[in-house]
């Protein structure tokens, strides 16, 4: 074999190792069994899921036996669509030592007053539950064609108005690092601001400080069998103390 044609292989062969290491880390990653966010989460204490009808029956006591602390449960969608286990969720989670919540997910389509009837139609309003969260994100071919940013918050401004006056605390704000930029930014300093970032450690563009972090959604915990096989995994930035501090001071 000639010199050239020997330092070719020996290109091959590392050229091939390379892609074979990427497909496998890959794999790793898309099967949640090898997740970068997990060592940065780590610092933080404070850690909760998110779940909706997707992760099928759960046995709560099993669940929150995982070294968590809070749990959001989808309860609605915009003005008439409501998650189909989110009562037996809520009144299951509340029974155990969680801290609980429910998440709302924002629709484009109808008016920020009549998906405030359909949350406070839902979700109780209960001592020691979490804010309502309202889920800034996009849906259907607003994925590829954004709303403008005076549409999301014609519709965002009131619903919010609405769930502080019935719930007594300011609701928490949930979006992707898009969302965020494109319609939170530089604004809503009195809601909490909950990031999803699922790869890398988030910053928010405005140099604020986000309170809730979604980190991986590729989690699997012992305690739910349905369609989904993964879970979200959430930390809190602060303490538990801290945490519950963000109730109305009626349901403390």
């Amino acid at each position: 074999m000639t010199t050239r044609r020997r330092v070719w292989m020996r290109w091959a062969i590392a050229a091939a190792s390379v892609v074979v290491a990427a497909g496998l880390c890959a794999l790793l990653v898309a099967t949640g069994v090898l997740w970068p966010n997990r060592f940065f989460a780590a610092g933080y204490s404070v850690r909760g899921v998110d779940v909706s009808v997707y992760q099928g029956d759960i046995d709560w006591d099993t669940l929150a036996d995982q070294d968590i602390d809070f749990a959001f449960i989808k309860a609605t969608e915009g003005s008439g669509s409501q998650d189909s286990r989110f009562a037996e969720n809520w009144q299951a989670a509340r029974q155990t030592d969680l801290l609980v919540g429910a998440y709302h997910f924002l629709s484009f389509d109808s008016s920020g007053s009549t998906q405030a009837d359909n949350i406070i139609a839902t979700v109780p309003n209960e001592t020691g539950a979490l804010p309502v969260v309202v889920d800034v994100e996009c849906y259907a071919d607003y994925c590829a064609t954004m709303p403008t940013k005076q549409q999301v918050r014609d519709i965002l401004d009131p619903l919010l108005a609405d769930l502080e006056a019935h719930y007594g605390a300011p609701p928490i704000l949930y979006a992707t690092a898009d969302y965020y930029d494109s319609y939170l930014r530089d604004g809503y300093a009195e809601n909490p601001i909950w990031i999803r970032s699922v790869f890398t450690p988030p910053t928010l563009p405005d140099g604020r400080a986000w309170d809730l972090w979604q980190y991986s959604n590729r989690e699997k915990l012992p305690g739910y069998e349905g369609d989904e096989d993964y879970i979200d995994l959430n930390v809190f930035r602060g303490t538990l103390d801290e945490l519950k501090s963000l109730r109305a001071s009626g349901q403390r």
